[in-house]
């Protein structure tokens, strides 16, 4: 009878222990994520960063001034700390895209072929995965300066050490060159599971030669001998049109939409309006401010409410694919006239221009790199004597004819801009960088991170912070306020390397 009762209890308690091991599983959740949707995801994470305007994690077109805050004016007064800005752009490139890019490859290397498999197309995606490594890396570079690199992503080293900024750029452009010459274009990749190229293997050879042009340009002013054979190794297949540029297509529906659906739209928040700084210049006026607004006893700029544009005789094509025609300012005027909101001061949405519908859409793309940007890219190049074929003021006029394309600008509008004497190249004001700068830092509106970039290492336009700002105009973030608590040592070591854990505190590639 023991040995009856013994057996019918083992039996229940084996029964009882599947059944918990049943309720304990998770059967929605995959043991293990593929390799394929690994990268997917970080492509995605990638792109919505640098795209996103939510100032929790992107204030970049707030830096470049090409947009004003409205009640909150408080990232637009350089303000990084209250947010902690710094620590979600670092978290989000290190653990949402550069380890899961790191956990693709791996995943990638080590999935055993079925006998229909092909090998080159798995070592192509592991290769592409490369790639978007080594721009995520650019980025970060490109934000603090020196960072962890060597052991950022070694899971047994909890104190990663901070490498030198331009030793890891030099590297980065060794891996670029690596990846990209194994790559095999007879052969394909991702397929469907590549947001941005859809696995065309070719398009990533061109997007790696575009990639290591822009990143040697940045070396121009600290190593030109290397800058100038970088960028002429890389100029031979890069992009040839609005066709190659780097594009995610998001969708219509969340959570796939458009950041900037969910920031401006989504949210139902008014938080942003065009700054007048860029609308002043796509738009040329004078101002008349006819009452005391903010009751401070002057009247003057701050006093935004009441304000009385004059007319412009030249307003930049561009301006109605940028901007909404909301504001009825002066009906004595027959064109469309765009009021800026103040840079770094509070405004009133209803009265200032809006952001243009289109910009708003859920589909609208995601663009991280394109080719007006590498044209301007090449007028530089070319004045800097480079030899990467043709003249300064055709890749110019490439670049600016390649903006207006983009935003659907007819052709005689935009021939008619090139032909203004403040735009031609032969007549616009101040030396190639003044020139080239100004019109790139226009052309790039709506990718506020490759404007702040290019504006610190052209330094046009000049841009002026407000008075009410906390510093100068941040040339790059400071580290996270976490790395100073969690990786103490290490960040203070990096702090004094590059002169000072300060917003002001100029990168090595940004020193003249």
């Amino acid at each position: 009878m023991k040995k009856i009762l013994i057996i019918l209890l083992s039996i229940g308690l084996i029964t009882s222990c599947n059944e918990f091991d049943e309720l304990n599983t998770n059967v929605k959740d995959p043991a293990e994520v593929p390799g394929e949707a690994l990268f997917t995801g970080a492509q995605k994470n990638l792109v919505d960063q640098l795209t996103s305007t939510n100032v929790n994690y992107n204030v970049f077109r707030l830096f470049s001034q090409y947009w004003a805050q409205t009640q909150y004016p408080d990232e637009s007064q350089y303000d990084l700390v209250t947010r902690t800005i710094p620590e979600q752009h670092w978290s989000v490139l290190y653990k949402d895209v550069l380890k899961d890019l790191n956990e693709a490859a791996i995943v990638l290397e080590n999935t055993e072929l079925l006998p229909t498999d092909d090998p080159v197309v798995k070592e192509n995606k592991i290769l592409i995965t490369e790639i978007m490594s080594v721009f995520t890396y650019s980025i970060l570079v490109e934000t603090f300066g020196d960072v962890p690199y060597e052991q950022a992503l070694d899971i047994e080293v909890l104190l990663p050490k901070y490498d030198d900024a331009q030793t890891i750029y030099l590297n980065l452009i060794t891996r670029l060159d690596a990846a990209r010459n194994a790559l095999d274009p007879a052969h394909g990749s991702f397929g469907d599971e590549d947001n941005l190229y859809q696995g065309d293997v070719a398009q990533w050879i061109k997007f790696a030669n575009s990639l290591k042009l822009r990143m040697g340009m940045l070396l121009a002013d600290v190593d030109n001998a290397s800058a100038k054979s970088i960028v002429e190794e890389a100029a031979g297949n890069i992009f040839e049109s609005n066709a190659d540029n780097t594009s995610l297509i998001y969708l219509s529906a969340t959570p796939n939409t458009n950041p900037l659906y969910v920031d401006l739209v989504a949210s139902g928040r008014h938080d942003f309006v065009p700054a007048n700084t860029l609308i002043d210049i796509m738009q040329p006026r004078e101002y008349e401010y006819l009452t005391d607004d903010n009751e401070d006893g002057e009247i003057n700029e701050k006093d935004n409410a009441t304000v009385v544009p004059g007319s412009a005789t030249m307003t930049d094509p561009r301006a109605e694919f940028y901007f909404a025609n909301n504001v009825d300012a002066d009906p004595t005027v027959e064109q469309t006239v765009y009021l800026g909101g103040l840079y770094g001061l509070q405004n009133n949405f209803g009265s200032s221009t809006h952001i243009a519908d289109a910009i708003q859409e859920p589909t609208f793309p995601g663009t991280i790199l394109d080719y007006a940007e590498l044209e301007f890219l090449l007028a530089e190049a070319v004045e800097r004597g480079y030899n990467v074929g043709g003249t300064a003021e055709e890749h110019y006029n490439k670049a600016i004819m390649a903006s207006m394309d983009f935003w659907g600008v007819s052709e005689e509008a935009a021939n008619n801009y090139l032909a203004r004497t403040d735009v031609a190249y032969t007549t616009a004001a101040g030396d190639y960088k003044q020139k080239i700068g100004l019109q790139k830092w226009i052309a790039l509106y709506n990718r506020g991170f490759t404007g702040w970039r290019e504006w610190r290492r052209l330094d046009y336009p000049i841009l002026v912070p407000s008075a009410d700002a906390v510093s100068a105009i941040p040339v790059r973030y400071t580290y996270p306020i976490v790395e100073q608590t969690l990786n103490g040592s290490q960040r203070a070591s990096a702090a004094a390397a590059i002169g000072g854990d300060d917003v002001t505190t100029k990168l090595f590639w940004d020193m003249n």
